[in-house]
This record gives C-alpha cells, sequence and structure tokens, in this order.
C-alpha cells in the first residue's frame, strides 16, 4: 500500500503551524488544524496535534497526503505503512472477539480496514487492551515481524498510559511489584506466586477527590494496572470489579496515551501519542 506524504527537514526554528502553511500548498489555516487532529502530521516519527508545537532546526516533518480515510467508523487511525497499523480505540469496544460478540471488535473493523485497500493484506494483534480502556494499539502486518516483536516485548516496546483513580495519592512515583493470578471468575489479583507483573507510576496531579497518575508497565500481564493501583488504595474510577466507589465519567479511567516501538528487522524507532481524553483530565 502506497502512502503519498511530503517529507522536509526543518532549516529554522518555528511553530508546527506556521511552517505547515509555508510549506504546504493551497491548505489554508483549518486545514491545517484538520490535518494535526487527525493525526496526518508526524515530527521526528512522532504523531503531533498541537498547532503550537515548536520546531527545531534539522527536525524532520512528514506529512501524510493520502486520500486513505484515516477514521474507521469511531477508531481513528494514528499511522499506517506496509508493516504496521496504528489505532486509538475508544472505550467500550473489545479488542478481539468473545463467544458473545464477533463484529464489533477493535480487530474485526481495522482487519476489513485493510482488506478494503488490498484483499491479500492481513492484521495481526500484537497486543490488546481491556474493552474498557481507550486509547493506541499496535496492530502487525506481517505475522513473523508480530511474533518478533511478542518475542523481545520489553526491549522493542514501551507503553504510557494516564489513569485516574480515587483518592489522594501521596507519592510522587513509585514501583509496584508482585506475582498476578486469576480465579475461577476470571479476577486477577496479587499472590505469592503466579506471573511476575511490574508497574511504574508517577503522580501528575491530585484533586480532592482524585488523582491523575503517569503509568508505565514493565510487564505486559492481563489487568496488571487495574491490580496494581487497587492493591495500593487507589482503585481506577469506574473500575468497580477492582474495588472502585464511584464512575463520574461513566468508564474506566484508563488511557494508553503512548507507544514507542523498534522495527525488529529495520531497527528504526516509532514514537505515537494521542491527545489526552478531556473526560479524564476535567476530573483533576
Amino acid at each position: 500500500m502506497k502512502i503519498n506524504q511530503i517529507k522536509k527537514k526543518v532549516m529554522y526554528e518555528d511553530t508546527l503551524l506556521h511552517y505547515l502553511l509555508e510549506n504546504i500548498s493551497n491548505k489554508s489555516k483549518n486545514n491545517i488544524k484538520t490535518f494535526l487532529t487527525k493525526g496526518n502530521v508526524l515530527v521526528n516519527n512522532k504523531v503531533i496535534t498541537k498547532y503550537d508545537y515548536p520546531l527545531h532546526k534539522n527536525d524532520e516533518v512528514i506529512v501524510r497526503m493520502s486520500n486513505i480515510s484515516n477514521r474507521i467508523k469511531d477508531i481513528v487511525v494514528i499511522y499506517e505503512d506496509k508493516d504496521f497499523i496504528v489505532v486509538n480505540k475508544p472505550a467500550h469496544m473489545l479488542s478481539i472477539a468473545t463467544s458473545k460478540e464477533k463484529q464489533k471488535t477493535l480487530y474485526h473493523l481495522v482487519r476489513e480496514h485493510v482488506k478494503k485497500q488490498n484483499k491479500n493484506d492481513k492484521i495481526f494483534i500484537v497486543h490488546r487492551l481491556d474493552k474498557d480502556t481507550s486509547g493506541i494499539v499496535l496492530f502487525a502486518k506481517n505475522e513473523r515481524i508480530k511474533n518478533k516483536l511478542q518475542e523481545d516485548w520489553n526491549k522493542l516496546v514501551e507503553r504510557k498510559y494516564l489513569a485516574v483513580v480515587e483518592g489522594k495519592v501521596d507519592k510522587k512515583q513509585d514501583t509496584i511489584t508482585s506475582y498476578l493470578q486469576e480465579d475461577s471468575t476470571l479476577r486477577v489479583y496479587s499472590s505469592s506466586k503466579g506471573k511476575f507483573a511490574s508497574t511504574f507510576y508517577r503522580t501528575l496531579k491530585v484533586s480532592r477527590k482524585y488523582s491523575l497518575l503517569e503509568i508505565k508497565i514493565n510487564t505486559g500481564r492481563k489487568n496488571q494496572i487495574r491490580v496494581h493501583l487497587s492493591d495500593i488504595g487507589h482503585p481506577i474510577i469506574g473500575d468497580k470489579k477492582y474495588g472502585a466507589k464511584t464512575n463520574p465519567i461513566k468508564r474506566l479511567g484508563l488511557h494508553a496515551y503512548s507507544i514507542k516501538f523498534i522495527h525488529p528487522d529495520t531497527k528504526k524507532k516509532y514514537e505515537f501519542t494521542t491527545e489526552e481524553p478531556k473526560d479524564i483530565l476535567k476530573l483533576v
């Protein structure tokens, strides 16, 4: 699949909006802002959506001019090339099918999107998000690349989340570790045995009722962020399963906002972020 794009080196310091207005012909300020909102502009391989983002000399700016739609119904396509597709999953959507739901899943919608462009193309699940978690999900278009990423996950991939939790978190940062097991009701819990899990958090903001945390997972275990935050007495809002008593935004207050990964073959580095969800930020 060919994606038309403009790639240029920045010659002097500037703001992104001004630079784009100067370098993209026949585009108005509103059109440029739309390009930014839809994730069509990358600076040094990182999707940038802020129009006042500062540019420095020798930064590389890529503008994707493709006529391929970068929305799949309610899903924003952040990035796509011959090897990967990176999307922003909304809350309340399954990552993959279950016995009860086959069609309204992230995997199904992304697969159909890819096949519309080339019926022979496939996608492969690299990782998942819980149904009620929103944010960035990476799919591979090549099974060998998918396997390589999963085999060397901790070295090749780094993910970060934003979480709003109940109560005031006192520590500025900490790492939570435990061994996780799953009971017969599919509820995960910390134990003296099971799979080792490590979760780092940093406190960004604290309000009267809630705290906003940045989370970096050092291991990719099922429900590990939800369990670990509950373990320290600060369950994620809306997470009744793990002890939350409040649900102010009618969804889980967890968003996967950043992913960095290295192409296992070319060693090219990728970094993508999403804007912070307004419903989460308004709480703090």
